[in-house]
């Protein structure tokens, strides 16, 4: 009898020294985890690739980008408002809306104004492979290099949607990815305060600032230049403030 008893508290010792020898190796594991650094979304394999969403210390200016892909009246309108200022600004052209509207798009060329890429059917371009990428981006620039006798190095994915495979896909053509540092919602808001308080508020030279042809963003725009003009800063394009030839 006492040996059955003292078996059976060896067992159960040994049950109670095993439990917390898992319990330890499992806290240790979960420290492990907390502590190491989290996984990025986008991997590093390509750092020389790099995602421009501003101009950094050695910027000129302020610039204001205008992703096209509407409101032909007012990019007329804004063309006229800038060329008042003596400003300067990059449009990021979507192919499938300059098809329809190549007179516009000569029109900002003719200005001095820069033009980007912004794809050619606004897709999701995270979740397109890299030869869909290169199809979309590569489609859009020869439309509108064809447009303008000039090449394109800039682009702007449609919502900001980026991944591997589109970063493979512009370093193979040639491209700098852009984004933005500000932006002014002003597709959703549709409100000309607030797109002038988000285009001004705490600005500095090597801001990239988000826009598009809104008639609120329009009606925004002279307040916006006059803010720059009173504080000093220049609005040029995004490869001028990159100081880069364009």
């Amino acid at each position: 009898m006492f040996d059955k008893k003292r078996k059976k508290s060896s067992l159960s010792l040994k049950l109670k020294i095993a439990t917390n020898l898992a319990l330890c190796t499992l806290v240790v594991s979960i420290g492990a985890l907390c502590l190491s650094p989290l996984s990025k979304e986008i991997s590093t394999k390509g750092e020389d690739q790099q995602i421009y969403r501003s101009a950094g210390e050695n910027a000129v200016g302020v610039s204001l980008m205008f992703n096209v892909y509407w409101g032909t009246d007012e990019v007329y309108r804004i063309l006229e408002i800038l060329q008042a200022h003596e400003a300067k600004a990059t449009f990021f052209i979507g192919g499938s809306w300059a098809d329809d509207n190549v007179a516009c798009l000569k029109a900002i060329h003719e200005k001095g104004h820069e033009i980007g890429n912004h794809g050619y059917f606004h897709k999701d371009h995270k979740k397109l492979s890299v030869a869909e990428n290169e199809k979309e981006i590569s489609n859009c620039n020869r439309f509108i290099e064809l447009a303008i006798g000039e090449k394109v190095t800039l682009f702007a994915p449609p919502s900001g949607s980026y991944g591997d495979t589109m970063l493979t896909a512009c370093k193979t053509l040639g491209m700098k990815t852009v984004l933005w540092s500000k932006d002014t919602i002003d597709w959703r808001d549709k409100n000309a305060k607030i797109i002038y308080t988000r285009a001004t508020k705490n600005v500095k030279k090597g801001d990239f600032i988000l826009m598009h042809p809104m008639a609120e963003t329009a009606d925004a725009l002279e307040l916006i230049l006059n803010y720059y003009e009173n504080n000093s800063l220049k609005t040029v394009t995004v490869s001028e403030n990159l100081q880069e030839k364009v």
